[in-house]
């Protein structure tokens, strides 16, 4: 960045061609509470546990004035118990880290003002080749605490190290000023506002939700094991597709909350379920072969109630066997798919308009009919109804079939409007709006997504009195 150059980025908006900043260092020495400290959101999972944060994790941020793109890294964790599946998952995250300095334009290597150790050691020598980029920072020296320590780390050589303090914000201005300087910023450039389609990628654990998002974003910002677990942070990605922006979230696995035991998992899971109130659609992945849980059923509620449109994605279908039947080939996989797609609206007897569709996730297969449907379901959940249309169908239905009595009351519609788009939100005056059936609201709904061309979202309905209730009451 040339000093003399004065240039003015407005911290509203969003930008594209950003400097990457990479936050590393061994774990537990405070990288993700940094990183939240820095986008001033408590974004990334912090825990004492090591090795909290596996996925990278970015995200644009201002640092003194100028916008970056924030990286998030896992430790450099070298005390592993071998043979386990935590050891795996170590050595693929420190895969990760390291290729992710490749690609840095500042590493920032955050040390623990508490002691040098090992990993220090190690991590600072993968460093070397790097060495013009890396900006060096001790933390937990908050209100000069371990001073005499922090210096100790002068002898690896670095030209300058900076005592901070990410949880008390101690000179962090001061740090956001290094880590900006020298870097170009005349390739920025303010991101197309044309709206993105939010994707939240939802199900239990091992259903293929990272190997989905990794396909879809041509990228492996997902870390992908057999592991259940494996993603704790949600891991956002871009991608287009004929023409239209979509913004992809993997979540982490939600199961029961009896089998959530660790608290990591725990902020996890409602990080995972937090993601709904961003989202416009929700990818529900199913495993074809394990087939539908009561847990599914909890996660496809939330996502209805909060009037996201839900596609049922049936991953993992090239691992059913379709020979078992009196039916082969293709028609052995249109007789499975259909038995499927009958259990899934037996169980989901509420979520009948949802597409079902098969896919294989590892293989790429069956993607072009999953986002093409994506689609059409983000059209529907984006149209506007008009008042008049809407009310001309009212009163065909209440002919078709009126509202029936309660306690010896009818409830009588008067008018309705459509409150929202995306959600898909009804108003509808009547008089005693307490007293409508939800038998009668579950016919409204159906005949507005039959009538109207909203077949495979959900409806939301409120009633209102009318003016007219006192009159009649």
């Amino acid at each position: 960045m040339n000093q003399n150059e004065v240039i003015f980025f407005d911290s509203s908006k969003e930008y594209e061609n950003l400097p990457r900043v990479v936050i590393t260092g061994r774990p537990n020495v405070g990288k993700s509470t940094l990183f939240n400290r820095f986008l001033h959101t408590r974004l990334a999972i912090t825990d004492p546990t090591p090795g909290a944060t596996r996925d990278k994790i970015e995200k644009q941020a201002f640092l003194s004035g100028y916008p970056v793109l924030l990286t998030d890294t896992g430790g450099f964790k070298l005390d592993r118990e071998e043979g386990t599946k935590e050891a795996e998952l170590d050595e693929i995250v420190v895969s990760g880290t390291v290729a992710a300095l490749k690609g840095a334009d500042k590493i920032l290597l955050l040390l623990d003002a508490e002691e040098i150790t090992g990993e220090d050691e190690e991590f600072i020598a993968i460093l070397r080749p790097f060495w013009n980029k890396v900006v060096a920072a001790v933390n937990k020296t908050e209100g000069g605490r371990l001073s005499n320590e922090a210096c100790d780390f002068y002898k690896f050589g670095f030209p300058k190290l900076f005592f901070i303090s990410a949880e008390h914000g101690d000179n962090i201005s001061d740090l956001a000023a290094a880590l900006v300087r020298d870097l170009d910023f005349t390739q920025v450039r303010e991101k197309d506002s044309f709206s993105k389609i939010s994707v939240a990628v939802l199900g239990k654990p091992n259903t293929g939700k990272s190997t989905l998002c990794n396909r879809l974003t041509h990228s492996e910002r997902s870390i992908v094991s057999d592991y259940a677990g494996t993603t704790r942070d949600v891991v956002e990605g871009d991608f287009t597709y004929r023409d239209r922006n979509f913004h992809i979230l993997d979540t982490a696995g939600i199961r029961k909350k009896k089998k959530v035991e660790e608290s990591l998992e725990y902020y996890s899971v409602n990080r995972a379920i937090k993601t709904l109130d961003e989202a416009d659609l929700v990818f529900h992945l199913i495993d074809a072969k394990e087939g539908l849980t009561e847990q599914d059923k909890k996660i496809a509620a939330l996502a209805c109630e909060r009037g996201c449109g839900v596609i049922f994605v049936l991953n993992k279908w090239d691992t059913l066997d379709l020979n078992e039947g009196k039916f082969s080939g293709r028609q052995a996989e249109k007789q499975a798919l259909k038995s499927i797609k009958n259990h899934i609206n037996v169980m989901f007897g509420h979520m009948e308009f949802a597409p079902i569709l098969p896919i294989c996730a590892t293989e790429g297969k069956g993607i072009k009919d999953l986002l093409d449907e994506a689609l059409i379901v983000y059209e529907q959940l984006t149209r506007k109804i008009e008042t008049s249309v809407l009310n001309t169908a009212l009163r065909d239905w209440t002919v078709r079939k009126s509202v029936p009595m309660v306690a010896g009351k009818r409830v009588k519609l008067r008018y309705g409007v459509q409150q929202s788009v995306n959600p898909a939100k009804f108003l509808f005056f009547c008089t005693h709006p307490d007293d409508m059936p939800e038998s009668y609201t579950s016919y409204l709904k159906n005949r507005i997504r039959e009538d109207l061309g909203l077949e495979k979202i959900p409806i939301l309905i409120e009633y209102k009195a009318s003016r007219k209730k006192r009159e009649e009451i």
